[in-house]
């Protein structure tokens, strides 16, 4: 089976541990369900708030590496990647020659057109001298926030073209703002009333690229088994049978198997 690659989106992380208890930015045993199919799994680390550019070099020197490590150089990699990191593979696979080293990629809840809310923030930001002071002192960088914007975007999907070589599918999100967190609520509606339904912070009209295969019913962070809303009716759960059947899909179209998938000789 191909191996498979994790990969975050801005403010994101791989792992995170503190003490005994350890957090996976896919979590609620995304990556056991993966790994249970026989796929190799890499989880990406990258720079959590720079450029696509930066974030992307970052991606494909893990990816080279890791199947370096496994001993598997020769593969091709499925990558499953949530909000930003859709982008960052985007730009990967078409400006920095890694066509040949992917099979296909899924985004999940991924800003293909921008978010409003990125305009948002950028606006204010640039009014505020004393929100520039902080986001300095505090050593932030904006780069993957000015990125997002939908302006941004348009340049960008019109420089970053897909590739014929490799298969691209989404996944979008939806959920009413009064069943997301409390700290989307704001971006909710601002997202809602410029581009339509969302998930706290992108629009099912943005998300939407390649092959669009459904839209589930959560949140932004509930995509990745982030569930920070108490469900009472209408329970959408555990989303790690949501990866089984997005596998079951991508085997059912052949592109799971190294033999039918164009692995390079």
């Amino acid at each position: 089976m191909l191996p498979i690659v994790l990969h975050h989106g801005i403010f994101g992380y791989d792992r995170m541990r503190f003490g005994p208890w350890k957090w996976c930015y896919f979590g609620g045993g995304i990556d056991q369900e993966i790994a249970s199919r026989g796929h190799p799994l890499i989880v990406a680390r990258v720079s959590r708030t720079g450029p696509i550019a930066e974030r992307a070099a970052q991606l494909k020197q893990t990816v080279l590496d890791q199947l370096e490590l496994m001993g598997r150089s020769s593969d091709r990699v499925i990558i499953l990647a949530h909000s930003m990191g859709g982008l960052d593979a985007r730009y990967m696979i078409h400006r920095l020659g890694m066509a040949s080293r992917v099979a296909a990629l899924v985004t999940l809840s991924t800003p293909h057109r921008g978010s409003s809310y990125a305009d948002y923030i950028l606006r204010n930001i640039d009014k505020s001298r004393r929100a520039q002071q902080l986001l300095r002192f505090l050593g932030l960088d904006l780069s993957g926030i000015r990125d997002l914007t939908r302006p941004s975007m348009q340049r960008f999907n019109e420089q970053i073209p897909d590739h014929p070589d490799v298969t691209y599918f989404s996944i979008s999100a939806s959920r009413p703002w009064y069943r997301v967190p409390a700290f989307l609520v704001h971006s909710h509606h601002i997202v809602s009333r410029h581009e339509g339904p969302n998930d706290g912070v992108v629009s099912v009209a943005s998300a939407q690229w390649g092959n669009h295969l459904e839209t589930w019913p959560a949140d932004h962070m509930h995509v990745v088994n982030r569930r920070l809303v108490l469900e009472i009716r209408n329970r959408t759960g555990n989303v790690r049978s949501r990866y089984a059947q997005l596998l079951d899909k991508l085997e059912s179209r052949g592109l799971l198997n190294p033999s039918s998938s164009g692995t390079i000789i």
